[in-house]
């Protein structure tokens, strides 16, 4: 069965992994971003989708994409577009940690908002979001901002689990682990191909039995 597939943030590392996992099982992709890159474009010739210049912070990034996804019947949504910066006592930063509340947490929720119509039931929604919104598992501090936009997208996701349930649309919340991206300069533990392959497999297994569950993408439920 081709489902439709729509994924934010889908230029680079992880959403880029994704759009050609996706594609490779089959799925019809529409792959959302502000900017395209050379690797997104070359998906084109497999019959992905590229939709620019879609920022899911911004109310004329939305509309574009409503106009961009006028009459898909949308089957998977992932919300996997965000940002990270970086403050603490020392390096206080209202507005980046804003940033970060408006991309992270409100924008996710704007696209869901937004497609709920085209949603088929019995759809799937899965948020990209980290366990550093994890309050339990939080050891280090700092970093503010996202760490509160994220455990805020995760509150939001368990909200929306129990708000789509009767339409049987079943929501996963992913940390996808500590990803080799630009998002931490190249650091991490896992590349993001392998990331994306754990997601992509979390997601196809997806149903209402795991609805509003927080998983670390090795199959993990983590805290809250």
């Amino acid at each position: 069965m081709t489902n439709n597939v729509v994924i934010t943030g889908a230029n680079r590392g992880i959403g880029l992994a994704m759009a050609q996992l996706f594609s490779a099982q089959g799925d019809k992709v529409y792959a959302l971003c502000r900017q395209s890159s050379n690797d997104l474009d070359a998906l084109t010739s497999s019959g992905v989708e590229v939709i620019e210049n879609i920022d899911v912070a911004t109310d004329i990034g939305i509309k574009m994409m409503l106009r961009a996804l006028a009459g898909v019947a949308v089957d998977v949504l992932v919300c996997n577009a965000g940002i990270l910066r970086d403050e603490n006592l020392l390096s206080f930063n209202l507005d980046t940690m804003r940033e970060q509340f408006e991309v992270n947490t409100l924008g996710p929720l704007k696209v869901v908002h937004a497609l709920q119509m085209q949603l088929n039931d019995g759809g799937k929604i899965a948020m990209i979001t980290s366990r550093m919104g994890s309050i339990a598992d939080n050891g280090s501090g700092g970093r503010f901002g996202y760490r509160m936009s994220k455990a805020a997208l995760n509150i939001a996701s368990v909200s929306l689990s129990k708000d789509l349930a009767h339409r049987e649309i079943a929501v996963g919340i992913y940390h996808p682990g500590y990803v080799q991206t630009d998002m931490v300069g190249g650091r991490g533990d896992i590349p993001a191909e392998e990331a994306a392959g754990r997601i992509v497999g979390l997601i196809n297994a997806l149903d209402m039995s795991e609805t509003g569950v927080f998983k670390h993408s090795n199959g993990e439920v983590l805290p809250w």
